[in-house]
């Protein structure tokens, strides 16, 4: 039988977890994390890493295995689960992967080319001209230049929007182009399941979640990494809206409503990136047994 990698994801919320878990240990198998927020060892409650108990069920890869110094992307997580799979599948004939990462879940599954690295002054003079005209002015031109990548990134997340500009100016070609231009063969068949709920289920769960972090601890783990909060890792939802509280620009009840507002809105840019993808099957976290059936099908 040839070796399989089941992918389950969905928008944060949703429940991959505790879903993902449960499949892993039926098959006798592990998990690779595809949740670039969960990579970052000095982050665990904003980013709803799995509890130690979880983490004991089976065992997972890519939890807090790096720092939020550290540089990481879509194509060096491309090349480490590769590498790891092709230890796991001597063991296993298949392997979980789950997460909301959509870029990282297309770059294991098509392969994406390694992204080159820009010239610094062409980087230093977006920069400037970012904090001179503001980030509308970069986002106008991406709009312009790879109108792919304005629809699907973060609109707010200056470094992003930087670095898909700064690529498209240098090389000529959308930065989105470098996540499509060879779709490459894998030597496993690839199963992709994602699940979804009905969206005011979606956020009422969200909204749970949230006042589950701040009860877990929230504040206190943002303020640890305060110090950090230039880094690229920590301009995220859970973290950015807090480091505003201690800056003194809103209040905590403001910053829990809008991390709460956030990652409603992260959720729904998450479904519409899935939704391109025509190979997903979608279900209802609740529907295991429809699950369950889903991948004994495609074993045979």
């Amino acid at each position: 039988m040839k070796n399989r990698l089941i992918i389950i994801t969905g928008p944060t919320g949703v429940g991959k977890t505790d879903l993902s878990i449960e499949i892993a240990r039926i098959l006798d198998t592990e998990i690779i994390s595809c949740d670039s927020r969960q990579f970052f060892r000095e982050l665990k409650i904003g980013t709803a890493v799995p509890s130690d108990e979880q983490l004991k069920i089976v065992p997972h890869h890519f939890i807090r295995h790096i720092s939020v110094c550290d540089y990481y992307n879509a194509f060096m997580f491309e090349t480490d689960t590769l590498s790891l799979l092709e230890k796991l599948f001597k063991n296993h004939n298949s392997v979980l992967m789950t997460g909301g990462s959509g870029m990282y879940i297309d770059a294991v599954c098509n392969g994406i080319d390694d992204i080159p690295d820009v010239d610094m002054d062409l980087r230093e003079g977006l920069i400037k001209r970012m904090n001179e005209e503001g980030l509308e002015s970069l986002r106008f031109e991406l709009k312009i230049l790879d109108p792919e990548s304005y629809n699907f990134i973060d609109l707010k997340n200056g470094q992003r929007i930087l670095r898909a500009l700064e690529v498209s100016l240098q090389t000529g070609k959308p930065y989105s182009s470098f996540r499509k231009e060879t779709k490459k063969i894998r030597p496993f068949d690839i199963v992709k399941i994602a699940l979804n709920r009905d969206r005011n289920e979606l956020y009422r769960r969200i909204d749970l979640r949230v006042d589950q972090m701040f009860d877990s601890g929230l504040v206190d783990e943002a303020s640890e990494v305060f110090s950090l909060k230039g880094t690229y890792a920590l301009k995220t939802v859970g973290y950015r809206e807090l480091f505003d509280y201690f800056d003194g620009k809103t209040s905590l009840s403001e910053a829990k409503d809008l991390i709460k507002r956030n990652s409603r809105r992260y959720a729904k840019r998450q479904i519409s990136w899935l939704l391109r993808d025509k190979e997903y099957s979608w279900f209802h976290p609740d529907d295991f047994e429809g699950i369950q059936n889903f991948i004994v099908v495609t074993m045979k």
